[in-house]
């Protein structure tokens, strides 16, 4: 998991993240719930801070790193 010190999430970047890995986790069959989409939001928030921070570019980037 991530480790986020130091980080803050406005609801506009919350409602991005969970945009994002709503439409992964339906695209890849994948309950939010699962371990697989654990893993996802782990991925998701190093992608966010990374600089993929709207939904089309963090979901074009979760899936870069899954077929990686």
């Amino acid at each position: 998991m991530s480790l986020l010190v130091n980080s803050s999430f406005s609801p506009e970047d919350l409602d991005v993240l969970r945009s994002a890995l709503d439409a992964w986790c339906v695209e890849q069959h994948v309950d939010i719930k699962s371990a697989e989409a654990q893993f996802a939001v782990s991925a998701a928030l190093d992608l966010y801070q990374a600089g993929h921070d709207s939904r089309e570019t963090l979901l074009h980037a979760l899936h870069d790193r899954k077929a990686t």
